[in-house]
């Protein structure tokens, strides 16, 4: 086995490296596939609609079918439902699995780039393999969260600047801001396609200050980083960003209304801050807490204790560093382990103020593995005791993983079906959806004609006084053809109560329970006028 090339930026991949990532997307692709489609809550509730508006200009037709989701930026979405409404269900979900699979190529690369190790490609095949297998890790394969894909984007970025640091530092001012602007373009666009991958973005900006070099390469580092990142985050964001700024008065609406102050909502932030630790002693212990038990810091269950793990020695290796101890023998480039702790460690700092959910930062559990290596590659210990260290605490990492795989639904065409009862006279109906369950998948197997209107929910209720609500009140006052409720069929009750808001009442004799192909008994009943 070769060793690590002596300049980073030359590295150059063997055949069998080639084959062996493509063997490993394959087979990560082959699982997803094989989990079936995913049924997720978000899938449900917008992942599947937003595409859908956006691509059929529903904006000034529906109101809040998919909650507060019903306004995020749909770009991310739209390849997927343009693949599952054109090509066959298996099709599209292996494309989406192939991204997916595709984070172990920069986790590889920068792994066969910092590693100082007589068996160098052998390790990093391993080191990369098993930073796919954490718990939420697995958990996600298949799903729509795009946690997953959104970290293919910046760990290319990261991957960037650890392959190219000597380059960045020490090279021509040319190619420094050529690279600086292309892996700053990728955290921008991820950014710009979800904003919780903003922390990344900023831990990024901290990547490039600490790759070293003179003041001339640093300044270009960090001027065309954040132009590619502006560029990237516009590209991505900047047309539904004003859309939303023209429609409601607030760029990122719903969220941070509290700030923008849109008529259009409540004055409200709209994140959910379950999670966001109470105390300083919390957020100093969060890792750990996390670690421990997955309720601290998410609803999805998994355990995985890599990225405690993670904290725990960066810390160690961090006050070892500043205590003038050096490993005669690292297993790893010290410059290449100040760029990833940066980018790790700012990343998270902005992640804990912001959100606080384990599954925002999905790439630092895929990132975990290699900054463990890192830091026991630092300590002032033997070789012999690093490479027994870190295979005791991988051990015990797989030992403590556990994923809780959602449940899915058997491929099958068309990707999404419902059996709503047949609708008479779809150019006069309207269509009300009330309660908390995700029924935006629903939407487009309804006539392109019937608008759709959620009366209740997340994000709208009966009597909160928006704009949004007194919209919905008028359009239902004005409607003169028949008015349907969907609703989950174990909400009725609070369906009943949102329709007697708005003048309705359900004529129970004439609901019918309807199924779809991927989740749930929804009730389709005809609303009566209480009033002339």
């Amino acid at each position: 086995m070769s060793s690590v090339p002596s300049k980073p930026q030359a590295l150059r991949l063997a055949p069998r490296e080639y084959a062996f990532l493509g063997v490993s997307i394959l087979v990560w692709t082959a699982y997803v596939v094989w989990l079936g489609k995913d049924t997720s809550w978000d899938f449900r509730n917008y992942h599947w609609y937003i595409p859908y508006a956006l691509l059929n200009d529903r904006m000034g037709i529906d109101i809040a079918v998919a909650h507060q989701g019903s306004y995020y930026n749909p770009l991310s979405d739209v390849p997927f439902y343009w693949l599952a409404t054109h090509t066959p269900s298996w099709f599209a979900i292996a494309v989406l699995g192939m991204l997916q699979a595709a984070n172990i190529v920069p986790l590889y690369v920068m792994a066969r780039s910092v590693l100082r190790h007589e068996q160098n490609v052998l390790a990093s095949a391993g080191l990369a393999f098993f930073s796919m297998t954490g718990g939420l890790t697995l958990s996600l394969y298949g799903t729509h969260y795009y946690d997953n894909v959104m970290s293919l984007l910046t760990l290319t970025g990261l991957a960037i600047l650890v392959v190219k640091r000597e380059e960045l530092a020490q090279g021509s001012l040319g190619g420094t801001a050529l690279w600086s602007a292309l892996g700053g373009l990728l955290c921008g666009c991820a950014a710009g396609l979800k904003l919780p991958e903003a922390p990344f973005a900023m831990g990024f900006a901290a990547a490039l200050l600490a790759g070293g070099g003179s003041g001339k390469h640093l300044a270009t580092r960090l001027a065309a980083g954040g132009i590619g990142g502006l560029v990237g985050f516009l590209l991505c964001a900047g047309f539904w960003m004003a859309r939303m700024d023209i429609l409601t008065g607030n760029p990122l609406f719903p969220y941070f209304n509290d700030v923008f102050r849109s008529p259009y909502a409540l004055p409200s932030p709209y994140r959910d801050m379950r999670f966001l630790p109470r105390s300083t002693s919390t957020a100093l212990l969060f890792p750990i807490l996390f670690s421990i038990d997955w309720r601290t810091a998410d609803d999805l269950p998994y355990t995985d204790i890599r990225a405690g793990l993670a904290y725990i020695l960066v810390i160690a290796a961090v006050i070892v560093w500043l205590a003038g101890k050096r490993s005669r023998e690292p297993l790893a480039d010290p410059r290449a382990a100040r760029i990833i702790f940066a980018y790790a460690a700012v990343s998270y700092f902005f992640w804990i103020k912001l959100f606080a959910i384990y599954r925002y930062i999905l790439q630092l559990e895929m990132l975990a593995p290699l900054i463990i290596v890192l830091a026991v590659g630092l300590l002032p210990l033997p070789r012999r005791t690093q490479i027994i260290g870190l295979g005791a605490l991988f051990f015990f990492a797989l030992l403590f993983t556990r994923s809780a795989h959602l449940e899915g639904a058997p491929l099958g065409d068309p990707y999404i079906t419902a059996e709503i009862p047949r609708i008479a006279d779809p150019d006069r109906t309207m269509v009300v959806m009330t309660g908390d369950a995700p029924l935006g998948f629903i939407a487009p197997e309804l006539p392109r004609q019937i608008p759709v209107l959620r009366i209740d929910g997340w994000m709208m209720q009966p009597e909160d006084g928006s704009y949004l609500t007194r919209e919905m009140k008028k359009r239902v006052y004005a409607h003169k053809g028949p008015i349907f409720l969907i609703a989950d069929a174990y909400e009725m009750g609070r369906a009943s109560a949102a329709v007697l808001d708005y003048g309705l009442a359900i004529d129970w004799r004439k609901c019918r329970i309807f199924t779809t192909n991927l989740a749930g008994a929804y009730q389709w009943c005809p609303l009566v006028r209480r009033n002339p």
